[in-house]
């Protein structure tokens, strides 16, 4: 379908920032960041697990990455580990748009928004940033992957309703629990030992209380 891959551009472009992009430019530091976090993922990615083709299961740790670097660069990470699964063969170029636009663009724009209404609702304090924007958004993001993504296939007729039910979208109620606690450890060591390298995480609102 052409709709996908315009889509995925569309919103891939919405992420563009050129103060963004220039700041990432000029600063080395944050290019090997960027990188770094492409090639975590890239890892986490080839782990993984299926019955049914395009709809694989594994762990995304999109919500640290979110974190880390923001909703933007996180976009730009993901993108370029993308590139590298298609390099390697991983994926295919016929399902590059979907790939990304499920595995990464969308998980990344709700585990942002997540962030922010969780930045704007709920008190600022440590804890809460582990066990509310790391553990249980990162939960939430997981199981979204996968209904979303079952939806979409479902909606342009690949599979069935039943099919999906039966070998992909009951994954959900298992794949939270890892996602949370795999993103949920990593924001923690993050934050308590190079909290600076977190761009959402905010010293004087989260540890001065």
């Amino acid at each position: 379908m052409l709709l996908t891959p315009l889509i995925t551009l569309i919103i891939f472009a919405f992420t563009i920032d050129k103060r963004e992009y220039l700041t990432l430019w000029h600063r080395p530091i944050r290019q090997t960041g960027v990188l770094a976090c492409s090639v975590v993922l890239a890892l986490l990615w080839q782990i993984k697990a299926g019955i049914l083709p395009y709809l694989n299961i594994h762990i995304l740790g999109i919500t640290a990455i979110t974190l880390v670097l923001g909703w933007r660069l996180a976009s730009l990470s993901a993108l370029l580990t993308s590139l590298l699964l298609l390099a390697f063969g991983t994926i295919q170029s016929s399902e590059f748009a979907d790939f990304y636009l499920f595995t990464a663009l969308l998980p990344i724009l709700v585990s942002y928004g997540l962030f922010v209404l969780c930045y704007s609702k709920l008190p600022r304090h440590f804890f809460v940033y582990i066990f509310v924007c790391a553990f249980l958004c990162a939960g939430c993001i997981g199981a979204f992957k996968i209904l979303s993504s079952g939806v979409y296939y479902w909606l342009i007729d690949t599979y069935t309703f039943q099919q999906l039910l039966d070998n992909y979208l009951f994954y959900a109620t298992l794949i939270w629990f890892p996602e949370a606690m795999l993103n949920g450890m990593a924001i923690t060591l993050l934050i308590t030992y190079k909290p600076h390298w977190v761009k959402t995480f905010y010293d004087k609102e989260y540890l001065d209380k």
